[in-house]
């Protein structure tokens, strides 16, 4: 139990990668905030998950992250729902294609919104009480903010910000909270069939040295790493099966 007695808030923890990451958290004793945008049902039967294996250790809280007011909100509501707030993960994303002539403004809102907007500001506004607890805030970013990804400019560009934004928040935070990112690879295939055929799948893993996907719980076992260990600050890990040697 090497986060008992810790409370964790983890932005769009209720599906795939997010809620691995609030399970693997909450396995390691933690208190867990699951914020959701549109998920709830998701997020709520997750919570009820949680708290049957351990009674009132997890709670819901839905915001608008493109809204400050939402994010500011957010913060506080996080603080007061177990008296204190030790670990952020700004996991929420938005992810999909812009190719080059049909890029607008809504696109770039939306996506430099959820991947930069709302991580810098949702970390200043937490920023007092995990100041307060000797906090860290974990960072996910992508492989594609080294490597772009063809057809998803404004994607790459938002996930490069986020790498920079990592490391400028480990200089500005420290030494009382760490900053940290995680750079996902291929983990879990699109939910939806349409985006990847059997063929794009087998070309993808052509360029991974461990010819395979990873897991979510690759990625959870990573940043429970970063959260454990107190001497990392201001590093971005690939989990990524090698890929970007290529």
């Amino acid at each position: 139990m090497k986060l008992a007695g810790k409370t964790a808030l983890i932005t769009g923890a209720a599906r795939r990668i997010g809620a691995q990451t609030a399970q693997t958290l909450h396995e390691n004793g933690a208190n867990i905030i699951i914020h959701y945008g549109r998920s709830g049902d998701d997020a709520e039967k997750l919570v009820a998950l949680l708290n049957k294996q351990r009674n009132d250790s997890a709670i819901a809280l839905q915001a608008d992250l493109k809204d400050l007011d939402e994010v500011h909100d957010l913060a506080i509501a996080a603080f007061n729902a177990f008296d204190g707030l030790d670990i952020l993960v700004n996991n929420a994303s938005t992810f999909y294609p812009t190719p080059i002539g049909n890029i607008n403004a809504e696109n770039w809102e939306d996506l430099m919104g959820t991947n930069i907007k709302a991580p810098l500001f949702l970390s200043q506004a937490c920023y007092p009480a995990l100041k307060q607890s000797q906090g860290v805030i974990i960072n996910m970013v992508d492989i594609h903010a080294r490597s772009p990804l063809k057809d998803y400019t404004a994607y790459s560009c938002a996930k490069a910000a986020k790498v920079m934004l990592t490391r400028s928040l480990a200089l500005e935070m420290g030494p009382e909270v760490r900053v940290n990112g995680v750079a996902p690879g291929a983990i879990l295939w699109p939910e939806d069939e349409n985006e990847m055929d059997v063929e794009s799948q087998k070309n993808l893993l052509d360029k991974i040295p461990l010819k395979r996907i990873g897991h979510p719980e690759n990625i959870a076992h990573t940043i429970l790493y970063l959260v454990t260990d107190d001497y990392v600050n201001g590093q971005i890990i690939a989990v990524d099966g090698g890929r970007q040697l290529f």
